[in-house]
Order: C-alpha cells, then sequence, then structure tokens
C-alpha cells in the first residue's frame, strides 16, 4: 500500500534523477566530438598526430608499513564499553516494555527470544559479542576503519532503540 511519504519520495527521486541526466555535460560533450571529427570542421586540424607511446613508470620500493597496532588499545577499549553500555540500555528497556507495558519486539531476530528474561539476555550478549568479533575479523584483515565503524554503527543502533522503546512506552 503506497503512502504519502512513499509517493512524496519517489517523485523526488524521479526529479533529482531528471535534474542531474539533464545538467550533465555528456550529451553536449558527445556533440563536440562529432564536430572534431568531421574534416571541415572550424578549428580542426589539417592532420591528425599519431599518439605518443606510453613511457614506462619507474618502480620504486613501497615503504614500510607502520607496525601493526594492538586491537585492545585505548579507542577500541572505549568504544567496546559504549557498546556494552548501550546494548545493556537496550536490554533494559525491551524488557521492562515486553514485560510492564505488553509491548512488542520489533526486530524479528530478537523476537524468537523475547519469550523470557534468559533469551533476551542472550541475545544482547551474542549482540555485543558478535559487534566484536566482527571488528576482530575487520582488524585482522587489515580494515582498521571499519574495525571501528562496527562498534558505532552498534551503539547508533541501540542507542535508537533506547530512544523508540523509551517514547512508546
Amino acid at each position: 500500500m503506497a503512502t504519502k511519504f512513499s509517493n512524496a519520495a519517489i517523485r523526488y527521486g524521479l526529479a533529482m534523477l531528471l535534474a542531474v541526466f539533464g545538467l550533465c555535460a555528456a550529451g553536449q560533450a558527445q556533440q563536440q566530438v562529432a564536430m572534431a571529427l568531421l574534416p571541415d570542421a572550424p578549428g580542426t586540424p589539417d592532420a591528425m598526430e599519431p599518439v605518443r607511446p606510453v613511457e614506462p613508470i619507474e618502480q620504486r620500493p613501497l615503504r614500510e608499513a607502520p607496525s601493526h597496532r594492538r586491537f585492545w588499545d585505548r579507542e577500541n577499549t572505549l568504544l567496546f564499553a559504549g557498546t556494552l553500555l548501550t546494548s545493556a540500555g537496550d536490554f533494559v528497556v525491551t524488557h521492562d516494555n515486553l514485560q510492564a507495558s505488553g509491548g512488542q519486539e520489533l526486530n524479528p531476530i530478537a523476537r524468537v527470544f523475547s519469550g523470557s528474561t534468559a533469551g533476551l539476555v542472550a541475545n544482547f550478549a551474542g549482540e555485543t559479542a558478535g559487534v566484536t568479533g566482527l571488528s576482530y575479523i575487520f582488524h585482522k584483515t587489515g580494515h582498521h576503519r571499519l574495525e571501528r565503524v562496527a562498534p558505532m554503527l552498534n551503539m547508533a543502533a541501540s542507542g535508537y532503540a533506547i530512544g523508540y522503546g523509551l517514547r512508546h512506552r
């Protein structure tokens, strides 16, 4: 069922695509290339010059990579502590809404575990351990920015869930 918001979003997206394609210079560039290929076109050279061969690039040795830093440094420790705190806050708000208010778990994966307190604890502990494990995999494969982003995204999602749960009591 389409809503006013989705219809407006689709119309806005189509308008933006038309504006981007309409303002592109690619269509105008094609006309200029065609004009340059015509022999009688003004501003074209009488004879075409051959293309110079590509000169090889001199190879230099790579500089030494910085030493691999530790996984449990100060920044990661703070990020994982924040992940743990926001997951705990999400657990408390979710548990309270499910028990006291007769609420419903909106996360389809967590809904399976929402029947008991132990199930919710296992869900949120597994979520925290999963984020830490994913971050460690990113660390070992050299993706250090993603290593930091994973707990940040989890904290943002848990923070949103806390706010949503508090607002819809």
